[in-house]
């Protein structure tokens, strides 16, 4: 029988949120990446327009959508796949927790993902009864590695993977027979020098594979660049023979994509103009908050990418997460990233305008 599964860790939050929101000004949410800008306008027309769905949708997506999501591999990462290499999947999360099931692992296999990493890669593992590594250098993975994940850009740290560190991974995945899914979600957003303006590369970059994406996946979300959080549109592409096992276990599950969702994706994923409205809206909440937090004492570590300020102040997380707590602000432990986070706290970039500024002040002793 294997083991129960841990408590949900967010629950350890309620006396700390409970604890913020006696503050006189209210509890200022920073700790989930839950956006809050609105959906864009031709999307949800999209979305309203395709409601007459009276069949079933394609679990492999529509051939709109297919196409929708070659090009967008073409144009925003650089990458050259067919229609038979992508999936739409039912949000990002669903797929990482249930990747190792769709890829058929099980007990005495090891799923690796960063040391500093979002707990949906070991839940994966947990729910198939295989072990979770947690580690960033690809020469100690063990000889039992069947699933790699890459995050890059990094939640909740902001770190990205150049494409050196890329090929290292993929090179040593091929080795021990196992596959590299590349978590992407927030590949839009660098902030810091050298991504400033430049592609923040894909595990399936022709520099880092060339034209083989044998055992090689990349996943992406819209749920950040395009606030369809609520849409749960997300999708993956890479190894065509990888991606038709997907498709195939997930036709028996019945995980497919509303067709009113796959239409809306369709339309987003076109469209890069509100993607770099977006872009700007949290670039600018970034440079309101970063400096308050550097001015209280605490120092950013990483985030030259994403959607999270990692900070410290060489205390351990919980202590920081009462001090945020005792200004009304809510903010997520590095506890909850891993054994290798005890003193860094991550605030979230997707709170609204006001929220941000509002948290700042209270920094400030405003």
């Amino acid at each position: 029988m294997r083991a129960a599964l841990p408590d949900y860790p967010w629950d350890a939050m309620a006396p700390y949120a409970e604890r913020a929101s006696a503050h006189s000004g209210g509890a200022l949410n920073l700790s989930v990446g839950s956006p809050v800008d609105p959906t864009p306008e031709p999307v949800s027309a999209a979305l309203a327009a395709a409601t007459d769905a009276h069949g079933y949708p394609s679990t492999a997506g529509s051939g709109e959508l297919r196409h929708a999501i070659v090009d967008w591999f073409r144009r925003r990462r650089g990458v050259v796949l067919d229609a038979d290499a992508v999936l739409p999947t039912v949000g990002s999360k669903e797929l990482v927790a249930l990747l190792p099931m769709l890829l058929g692992l099980g007990p005495d296999e090891t799923v690796v993902h960063p040391r500093v990493a979002y707990p949906s890669y070991a839940m994966g593992a947990a729910l198939v009864g295989a072990q979770a590594v947690a580690s960033d250098d690809p020469d100690s993975w063990p000889e039992s590695t069947r699933l790699v994940w890459l995050n890059s850009p990094g939640n909740p740290d902001g770190r990205v993977l150049g494409v050196d560190a890329l090929r290292a991974a993929v090179s040593r995945a091929r080795a021990l027979g196992a596959v590299v899914a590349g978590d992407e979600c927030y590949a839009e957003f660098g902030w810091e020098a050298p991504w400033v303006g430049q592609r923040i590369p894909s595990v399936l970059d022709p520099e880092v594979v060339g034209d083989d994406h044998s055992g090689v996946l990349s996943v992406y979300s819209l749920s950040k660049q395009s606030n369809l959080a609520g849409y749960r549109a997300a999708l993956i592409g890479g190894d065509p023979a990888l991606v038709s096992r997907l498709l195939t276990v997930r036709k028996h599950a019945g995980l497919m994509l509303p067709a009113p969702v796959q239409h809306a994706m369709a339309v987003a994923l076109a469209d890069d103009a509100h993607v770099a409205e977006q872009r700007e809206r949290y670039r600018a909440r970034r440079e309101v908050l970063r400096p308050a937090l550097e001015s209280a004492g605490y120092r950013v570590e990483g985030s030259e990418a994403g959607l999270y300020l990692w900070v410290t102040r060489d205390a351990d997380a919980w202590e920081s997460v009462a001090a945020f707590a005792d200004l009304g602000i809510v903010v997520g432990p590095g506890h909850f990233y891993g054994d290798h986070s005890p003193q860094h706290v991550r605030l979230a970039l997707t709170a609204s305008d006001a929220d941000i500024a509002a948290a700042a002040a209270r920094l400030r002793g405003r």
